[in-house]
């Protein structure tokens, strides 16, 4: 198999591009237990049950795909997380449009008690680091417009890891 080769527009959040070979489709996640991770992914993140295979494998997208994630229990019903130092995903992460609908996903998580391990102001976009309720890391990002991006003066990316003031986001976006 091989990637295709045609440019399929993609979008940035403010203009489409064209690119061409793979990008991520989805990402297929391990879990403890089937209905606490479809609660996670659909009722705090936003994504939506596309199809259940019984109580074993669940499927949920955005916007109508097929799915973004796969949830299964098929080697890992009632395991616990792999410990940390150990090798696995390190994080998948979620784009959402704009500033408004991350500070909505916080609140929710929020209010569900969910645990932020982290924020960063990465020049290139706003970044929210949380665990999943099995251990799988989890960010929630919105991007800036590319033309906002921090260059060099040879025009090199330079991304960086400065604060995100997550109270600020909450109190721009009531």
């Amino acid at each position: 198999m091989t990637p295709e080769t045609s440019a399929t527009p993609v979008s940035t959040g403010t203009t489409a591009i064209a690119t061409a070979g793979p990008r991520v489709g989805h990402v297929h996640l391990r879990v403890a237990d089937l209905e606490r991770a479809i609660a996670f992914y659909r009722d705090l993140l936003g994504f939506e049950l596309q199809q259940r295979s019984g109580d074993a494998a669940a499927f949920l997208g955005a916007d109508g795909y097929h799915h973004h994630i796969g949830l299964n229990t098929w080697q890992s019903f009632g395991a616990t997380p792999p410990p940390p130092g150990h090798t696995g995903l390190y994080h998948s992460a979620f784009l959402y449009p704009d500033r408004a609908a991350l500070a909505q996903v916080l609140r929710r998580l929020t209010a569900a008690g969910i645990p932020i391990q982290g924020s960063a102001d990465h020049g290139v976009s706003e970044a929210i680091y949380l665990s999943d309720p099995d251990g799988n890391g989890v960010e929630i990002y919105r991007d800036r417009p590319r033309e906002d991006w921090p260059r060099a003066q040879d025009g090199a990316l330079q991304m960086t890891s400065a604060r995100f003031d997550l109270d600020a986001l909450l109190a721009a976006h009531p």
